[in-house]
């Protein structure tokens, strides 16, 4: 009794799966695979432009918390330092 029950909902599941899978390949066959490589396009670069916008607020913000910081610094009377960029030798560090 429980088997035929098990295999009744079985079945049932295949013939739902078999007919999502038709109707998605009539689907693709008939819209053809320009849309979709389109639509990943879009989709990748609006990513790429999200990317590079949180980028430039990110450097924003770090410029803003750097004045904040020398000008804290000033009025302690520290020196505020100015960062530099130190390339490194490569030749020594073998």
């Amino acid at each position: 009794m429980i088997t035929q029950q098990l295999l009744v909902k079985a079945a049932g599941a295949v013939v739902t799966g078999f007919v999502g899978v038709s109707a998605y390949e009539a689907l693709r066959k008939a819209v053809g695979a320009a849309p979709v490589r389109r639509a990943a396009v879009t989709a990748t670069e609006w990513s790429l432009r999200g990317t590079r916008h949180a980028e430039g607020v990110a450097e924003s913000a770090r410029l803003k918390v750097a004045d904040v910081v020398a000008e804290a610094r000033e009025r302690i009377g520290e020196e505020a330092f100015v960062p530099t960029f130190v390339k490194a030798d490569d030749d020594d560090n073998c």
